[in-house]
């Protein structure tokens, strides 16, 4: 247990942060997984805009580290390019 004033305000600090990563990396997972399901390429590139704009803000807010973002990225990509190319 945090026995000084600003170990207390840290708990709860951290606390809050904890809760707003969870929602921003829940939300790219989502993304990741709409992008990832579509079978339609017209739809699939959508998703897949979305969704890497989804990564890139949740890198920028600190969520995910910005390599685990590239990585997604090019993944999602090369998804998509194997999709539209099978056409």
């Amino acid at each position: 247990m945090a026995n000084t004033a600003s170990a207390i305000k840290r708990v709860r600090s951290n606390n809050r942060k904890r809760l707003r990563n969870r929602i921003i990396r829940t939300s790219a997972r989502s993304a990741v997984k709409t992008a990832r399901s579509a079978a339609n390429p017209t739809e699939a590139r959508a998703a897949t805009l979305a969704a890497v704009s989804t990564l890139d803000k949740a890198a920028q807010k600190g969520a995910i580290h910005k390599r685990n973002a590239a990585r997604r990225k090019s993944r999602l990509m090369k998804k998509l390019a194997a999709l539209e190319s099978k056409k």
